[in-house]
Order: structure tokens, then sequence, then C-alpha cells
């Protein structure tokens, strides 16, 4: 399993240094901007990946339109659940799609939202065409289509994939989204998706204590995921993947959080 650090898509010419400084070779790109979904960006991020030696393991990309991270407005306003921005959500992931193998990614990663729990709500088939659509599309480039956990729990997840049906469904395992979100354990995560785990987050949370709000993001091996333990789980299911660190903080902060975690997971992998 090899390390790495998420590494955010800016229209400048050091879209890499932010991965070199840590002394990784691989990222998995954020694209929070749809406007920055251009050849012409592409065509500069592939000559500054190869450029710095840095291998791009997937293309994350977001969409446009409101979008909040909580239990309260998230439902009706994350990924391609909501219905009134659904159609302009395929079309940007399409493009994010474009973008992802014109640098050579290998798939596509988003969060599709608070996908229904149940089956029979109005609105399930229609986020599981949209789905599909945006995989098929993917599928038809060579690339993958991953769901990053958090809004859905893992049965949701499997049941969708098995709905969805296309050949390149895979998941971006984010373990401490499945704590901050409260939708599940990561490690008996596995037993349910683990054979669809294709990339995964470096990532710690603590579990929410209020109704209305996520849990906290904290460094990685203070939280609920045990990482010795999640790490020991994904060997024995096969996963040979990269290790994606990601801390949503910034600053001094942040670089010295990944390079602790980059130095707990050497000694964790050992």
């Amino acid at each position: 399993m090899e390390i790495g650090v998420v590494n955010i898509l800016k229209n400048n010419g050091n879209c890499f240094e932010h991965v070199s400084q840590f002394g990784v070779n691989v990222c998995q790109l954020i694209g929070w901007e749809p406007a920055l979904c251009t050849t012409e960006i592409a065509d500069n991020v592939l000559r500054e990946s190869q450029a710095h030696g840095v291998r791009i393991c997937a293309m994350w990309g977001w969409v446009a339109g409101p979008g909040k991270w909580n239990f309260t407005e998230g439902p009706v306003t994350l990924g391609l659940v909501p219905e009134q921005y659904r159609e302009e959500r395929v079309q940007t992931l399409k493009n994010w799609a474009d973008f992802a193998k014109r640098v050579g990614a290998p798939a596509l990663v988003t969060h599709c939202g608070f996908i229904p729990e149940n089956m029979t709500d109005p609105n399930y088939e229609g986020v599981v065409a949209a789905i599909r659509e945006v995989a098929a599309y993917c599928e038809k480039l060579g690339l993958g289509f991953w769901f990053e956990t958090g809004q859905e729990t893992p049965v949701v997840l499997l049941r969708t994939i098995e709905r969805v049906g296309t050949s390149n469904l895979g998941i971006n395992l984010d373990p401490a989204n499945l704590i901050l979100y409260g939708k599940g354990n990561p490690i008996d995560a596995l037993d349910v998706i683990g054979s669809y785990v294709r990339n995964v987050h470096v990532k710690d949370g603590l579990y929410p204590t209020n109704g209305d709000l996520l849990g906290k993001e904290v460094l990685v091996g203070t939280g609920k995921v045990r990482f010795p333990e999640f790490l020991a789980k994904l060997r024995s299911i096969g996963y040979d993947g990269e290790l994606i660190i990601e801390r949503e903080i910034a600053g001094d902060e942040q670089a010295r959080d990944i390079r602790a975690t980059i130095d707990n997971l050497n000694k964790w992998l050992a």
C-alpha cells in the first residue's frame, strides 16, 4: 500500500508542490471548482505531475450549486440526490470524467449525496439512474467510477452498486466519514463493501454527539477509526491500493499532522 496525500486542483503552475513537500509520489487530485475543469488546465496538470514525478491515483470531482456538509441541509443539497440540480450535476461529473481521462487518472470519485435508505422512496430510482448515467460515461472512457463514503451506510452503497450495474464501480473508503456521519464502523464496513474498495482516505474522527451536527475530524490515530486494526483488515481482504492522507485543516498544523501521519502509517504497516 503506497502512501500519498490529497491535492487540491488550483489554476496555477505549482499544482504538485503540496505533494512533493512530503516526500510522496502519489496523490488524489481534488477538483472543488467546476470552472477549473478545462482542457488547458488538464494539460498543465499533466505536465506538472510529470515534472514533479507525482502519479494521480484518482480524480475527485465536485459539482456546482449549494452543498451543506451537515444533517439538516445536506440531504437536500449534496451530490446527485437533489432532483433540481441533478441534470446539471450529471453533466459536470461527465466533464470531470473527461478531465480525469486527459490527466491520466484511472477513475472519477465523488460524493453522490444522501442516497435514500428506503428503496421505495420516490427519489431512489432517479438517483440510481443519474449515477448509472455518470458511471456508464466513465465506463466508455475506460475509467472507474468510485463512490466516496460519507452520507450513506455501507449496505446502501452495496445496494446502489448492485442496482447501477456497470462494470467499473468501486468505493473510495473514507473511514472517518463513516464515523463523522454516524453511518458505521469502518472495520466492520469492510465485511459489507470490502470487495469494492479501490482507494482509501487516511482520515480520523469522532462520532456525532448532537443529532444535527457531524462528528469532529481529528488527527489520525486519535479518533475512532483504530488504524492499526483497520490496516490489518484491509490487508486481510487483499487491498493493495493507495492510502491517501486527508487532513481537513490548513496551514502549518495541517503540514505537521500529515508528516506525523506518514510516520505513523510507516510504523503501522511495518
